[in-house]
């Protein structure tokens, strides 16, 4: 049987192979969160132009209290994607009865360095961090006596198509049980005036963040991506309601990767991200199909963010 780094770098490259296969090219955005990856995002959510980030936090810290009101006592709160453990300090500030913290994350020194970090700051609660994809269908969260409150904020629910959002929304219904509770931050901005500065700042993060990634194919699995032959783009489909991110070739050229070889001609690109903005009727319909119904929604002023709670 394959150790669990064996496993993780085979996904990996069948899943850059796969998409660099297909007709138009992909990359998978999960793959973004390598250390530095990580690092980079943190920046992102600094920038002026960001704005899903600082509106997000605003929003609950105002409406924290609120939610208080709807939680139970001595609760679990697990959070899918945890990055850099900002938001859920305001979760855990105002529910002074949560006991334990389980932190869930794919970039491994990134995450347990933040836990630990918490867990000096919160000594009375217990931080079980967890290194792993939210999107694992084998993900396993132990089980609890107490009521869990899943906590999944930011916009990276728009990252996931239709399909992977019934999953995981179905499967963080087993995980935080019948009892469970689950908070969802969602983007409902449609405004690509704000929208687009927002997914290609001026400082160039986003794009360093963009070619990040296939800068770590390189280191992990042996490619050959010349980066300077590479531009960021940051597009709006308002049919779909949704920003994409690419890395559009700027050169025609051909890549190696583990013994394969894609040809790029000039200006084809390579899809990396989608970022979503919903409705709220969209959010019924999905939780709904999830066996979940929702119970709350707190909302911001425009460029708008939501905090919905499904019970």
């Amino acid at each position: 049987m394959l150790d669990m780094v064996s496993r993780s770098e085979c996904e990996f490259f069948n899943d850059v192979i796969e998409g660099m296969s297909a007709s138009p090219k992909t990359l998978p955005c999960k793959y973004f969160y390598d250390k530095h990856g990580s690092d980079l995002f943190e920046e992102i959510t600094q920038l002026p132009e960001y704005y899903p980030t600082r509106t997000e936090l605003d929003l609950l810290s105002l409406v924290a209290s609120e939610i208080r009101e709807f939680t139970a006592d001595d609760i679990r709160i697990v959070e899918y994607g945890a990055g850099a453990l900002r938001k859920v300090r305001l979760l855990l500030d105002t529910l002074d009865s949560a006991n334990t913290y389980v932190p869930i994350d794919v970039s491994k020194s990134f995450l347990l360095s933040a836990s630990q970090k918490l867990q000096d700051e919160y000594p009375d609660i217990t931080v079980q961090p967890i290194v792993g994809s939210f999107l694992d269908p084998d993900l396993k969260i132990p089980a609890s006596q107490t009521p869990s409150l899943g906590f999944f904020p930011g916009s990276t629910l728009g990252n996931l198509d239709d399909k992977d959002i019934r999953l995981f929304l179905s499967k963080a219904r087993k995980h935080l049980g019948p009892n469970g509770q689950f908070l969802l931050g969602v983007d409902i901005n449609q405004d690509p005036d704000t929208l687009i500065p927002a997914y290609n700042d001026a400082q160039g993060i986003t794009a360093d963040f963009n070619l990040n990634l296939l800068a770590r194919i390189n280191h992990e699995l042996g490619a050959n991506f010349q980066l300077s032959a590479f531009k960021h783009e940051a597009r709006w489909n308002a049919q779909q309601h949704k920003i994409e991110m690419h890395l559009v070739s700027e050169k025609t050229q051909s890549v190696s990767i583990g013994g394969h070889t894609f040809n790029l001609l000039k200006d084809e690109s390579i899809h990396t991200e989608n970022s979503r903005k919903f409705t709220l009727e969209q959010i019924e319909k999905l939780a709904t199909a999830s066996n979940w119904k929702i119970q709350n929604v707190w909302q911001s002023p425009s460029p708008s963010m939501a905090l919905v709670l499904l019970n």
